[in-house]
């Protein structure tokens, strides 16, 4: 009998200790936050020689994670999205706005503002 009790407490101290791990992982995981930036560039020729060099390179410096750039936008319902479309992911909202917080974003931002306009929001899920 004493055998019975002794299995059965270590499957319950097993099961205590299995939920207490998932539980863990559960608020160790963090939901990502998604950018979504639409851009109408008003002077295609300036946007990619000026704008285009310093985003790329202050996104590779950032270490910028784009789900999509560019492409084909096409309307499924709606008004239809500005022409160019940017989606980002990032681990969380404070490390994204830390970026675009930055002095290198900020400057590049400055440059892409005089060929383009912007609508950028963001996602969380």
């Amino acid at each position: 009998m004493k055998t019975q009790y002794a299995v059965g407490m270590a499957m319950l101290a097993a099961f205590g200790l299995g939920a207490v791990a998932v539980h863990g992982l559960h608020a160790q995981t963090r939901a990502p936050t998604y950018l979504i930036e639409e851009v109408q560039v008003t002077d295609p020729d300036g946007f990619v020689k000026e704008a285009v060099p310093k985003f790329l390179a202050v996104n590779k410096a950032g270490g910028v994670r784009a789900l999509a750039a560019g492409g084909k936008v096409t309307a499924i319902e709606g008004d239809p999205p500005k022409p160019r479309v940017i989606i980002q992911v990032w681990d969380s909202a404070e490390k994204m706005q830390e970026f675009r917080n930055s002095p290198d974003y900020k400057e590049a931002r400055k440059v892409a503002d005089k060929y383009a306009k912007f609508r950028v929001f963001a996602l969380k899920e």
